[in-house]
């Protein structure tokens, strides 16, 4: 049984930082892209930050861009999101997902999704 299990997020002033983690259990990590996604009430849910198999290749949403970097731990079997100088409109909840597709971009490929933990940023 896959379980994504999400990390981290809590209240945070702007400017703040916060490292979001995800450990993966049930799957062979290394085999799996991996993405940070966030949503917000009456809003789609969006992705923030892709990362492929080796961590070699990274995506992100130009709205975090220079702000938020994601990166993986194979041996521990985690993701992480470490964002920095953040805004008010960076809160929602934030959800780790992996994909065994052949994208690591294809957002539509993503099968297994965390519970989600909530960041909430304060002006």
């Amino acid at each position: 049984q896959v379980q994504l299990v999400e990390s981290g997020g809590g209240l945070v002033q702007a400017g703040g930082s916060l490292r979001l983690s995800c450990a993966a259990s049930g799957l062979t990590f290394s085999n799996v892209g991996m993405g940070w996604f966030r949503q917000t009430p009456g809003k789609e849910r969006e992705s923030v930050a892709l990362i492929n198999r080796n961590g070699g290749i990274t995506r992100y949403a130009d709205s975090v861009k220079g702000r938020f970097t994601i990166s993986r731990d194979n041996r521990k079997n985690t993701v992480y999101l470490q964002m920095n100088s953040l805004k008010p409109e960076d809160t929602a909840v934030y959800y780790c997902a992996g994909t065994r597709g052949g994208s690591v971009f294809n957002t539509a490929g993503y099968e297994f999704w965390g519970q989600g933990t909530q960041v909430t940023v304060s002006s």
